[in-house]
């Protein structure tokens, strides 16, 4: 029985009860859920239903505790039913009930864990969105391993997601950067200002190799070449470097498209029809602090050139037109002054900041080696990038370990410890069970010992205290995966793994011989095991998957 089986159990209980007591069952919720109890003696699951309709209908919630356990008894599967403090209800069920869940994870396969919690939400996902003057550093890739898990979070609670790059191509940093390889194909030191790195190098050289008439041109033609064809040759890298990691975006959204389509002055007329643009000083203001920002904001300065501020409102604007009702954008930690002026920006436009604007904020990461940060990138120079990482711990090691932390928290990933082939290396952990179970799936092949149909399932055998706490384990999965969606949290789907699968699974498998030793008959206990060995491999992969790692079936 699944957690949301038995909540219907629990509330087609209370339906009774309330018939029986002529009770106003309009009370009734339309679901109810249940709970693993923080400590394992109290049961196998609680619920505190009787204590949320008490008020409602006039019962002192013991009475109605009382009353539902004694329904709840009687259902199939329910072993027994404690009444606990105040109301709550602590319950067990029967070994059958509970096996039964292996079977429901097998069946299910890639399914398991999947809902429609969020069905009907149509989410615009902005991450990484590099400048495109360098390869990918570190901070981004943190945004590229949690990013990606989050996508694949909504998407499998429901969501309707387009996950989207914006390449800020247009502005000053992007003529710094022309400079830069206009300077490095001259042999010059790069501007004051400029890019360095032995990466600027290899580009002003593949630039001169696809136009050699570029060394031929004054410098204000040659700069130009260098800008679109240098910038033309960093995107290819980025969503190379990105695709290599496993990372793919729906949409490349240029900055320069909106200068060049018009869509600033869109969104300049949108806010002025809104009332909240003035002139001040020969330039165009938003009135941002209306809304809480603290200071108003500048969107075209007096000399007509637009601000990077009038891009993101056009940015905005334009996602919100593609039909996305909520807009969640990812930024770095030197970000966070953006998230009032961001909400205020919102508002302006007379969109609700809660409900269609989303920002999360990401802390730094630092890769440590020998104990020490790593500062300098062999080949960026200033920064460690997407490479440097990939090539220290692979990428798999990769994204598990920046997808492992909460996202406001600063990590630091240790070389030595995630490189390592033993269980506190927690990627190493978990997929040493995926591993295993697959492992434990062949033998079991070979010796003859298959699972056979549902029907020839006997759940009840699974009544081991082991076996027990496995199962309810795997029962955790969806409540999780929809969580993690729900929080934008994907680190809560690795902890899951590592702290309630893996070590639950290592303790039945210590304790549960699956195999039959040497001549020994195949029995339906060993069958069953199977089943459950089968259900955590599922489980395994299934969140693995949605972190973007493998699940091997050999180390």
């Amino acid at each position: 029985m699944t957690p949301a089986e038995l909540a219907s159990v629990v509330l087609a209980a209370a339906h009774a009860v309330f018939e029986q007591r002529g009770l106003d069952r309009a009370a009734l919720p339309a679901s109810t859920v249940v709970e693993r109890p923080r400590n394992p003696e109290h049961g196998d699951y609680a619920s505190t239903l009787a204590l949320q309709l008490s008020k409602k209908v006039g019962v002192p919630p013991r009475e109605l505790a009382a009353a539902l356990a004694d329904e709840l008894g009687r259902a199939s599967g329910v072993k027994s039913v404690e009444i606990a403090g105040p109301g709550f209800l602590n319950i067990r069920l029967d070994a059958a009930a509970a096996g039964q869940l292996a079977r429901v994870i097998v069946e299910a396969g890639a399914e398991y864990g999947r809902s429609d919690r969020l069905a009907g939400e149509k989410i615009n996902l902005e991450f990484v969105s590099a400048n495109p003057t360098g390869p990918v550093h570190i901070g981004g890739v943190r945004w590229a391993a949690v990013g990606d898990a989050l996508s694949r979070l909504l998407r499998a609670t429901g969501a309707d997601v387009g996950t989207e790059y914006y390449f800020n191509d247009a502005g000053s940093q992007i003529d710094r950067f022309a400079r830069s390889l206009l300077a490095a194909a001259k042999g010059e030191p790069a501007p004051e200002d400029g890019y360095g790195g032995a990466y600027i190098a290899e580009i002003a050289t593949e630039v001169q190799a696809r136009r050699p008439e570029v060394r031929t041109l004054d410098d204000d033609a040659a700069q130009e070449v260098f800008r679109v064809e240098g910038v033309a040759l960093m995107f290819d890298e980025i969503r190379s470097s990105l695709r290599d990691f496993g990372v793919e975006f729906d949409t490349y959204f240029n900055e320069k498209d909106l200068h060049d389509r018009g869509e600033l002055d869109l969104a300049l007329n949108r806010l002025r029809q809104q009332g909240h643009l003035y002139e001040s000083e020969g330039a165009t203001w938003l009135r941002t602090t209306d809304f809480g920002d603290d200071k108003d904001r500048v969107l075209r300065k007096s000399n007509g050139e637009w601000t990077y501020f009038a891009a993101d409102c056009a940015y905005y604007l334009d996602k919100r037109e593609r039909g996305f009702e909520r807009v969640v954008i990812m930024l770095g930690a030197d970000h966070h002054g953006y998230i009032g002026r961001m909400k205020a920006m919102a508002a302006c436009f007379g969109d609700d900041p809660e409900r269609n604007l989303e920002i999360l904020i990401g802390q730094l990461v630092n890769l440590l080696r020998d104990g020490a940060p790593m500062r300098m990138s062999k080949r960026a120079g200033t920064v460690i990038t997407l490479e440097d990482l990939v090539e220290a711990i692979g990428v798999d090691a990769s994204r598990y370990a920046l997808a492992r932390y909460s996202s406001d928290s600063p990590i630091d990933i240790d070389i030595e410890l995630w490189t390592r082939a033993t269980r506190d290396n927690p990627v190493y952990y978990v997929q040493y069970v995926a591993a295993r179970t697959a492992g434990v799936a062949r033998n079991a092949a070979e010796v003859g010992l298959v699972p056979g149909d549902g029907e020839a399932f006997r759940p009840e055998l699974l009544d081991h205290e082991k076996e027990n706490e496995l199962l309810k384990a795997l029962a955790e999965f969806p409540a999780v995966v929809a969580t993690a969606a729900e929080l934008r949290e994907p680190h809560r789907v690795a902890r899951y793994l590592e702290e309630s699968v893996a070590a639950s699974y290592h303790r039945f498998y210590d304790n549960c011989r699956v195999l039959p030793l040497g001549d020994e008959e195949v029995t339906d206990l060993h069958r069953a095991r199977l089943w459950l060995n089968n259900a955590t491999r599922t489980v395994i992969a299934n969140g693995l998957h949605l972190l973007g790692v493998s699940a091997p079936e050999r180390m």
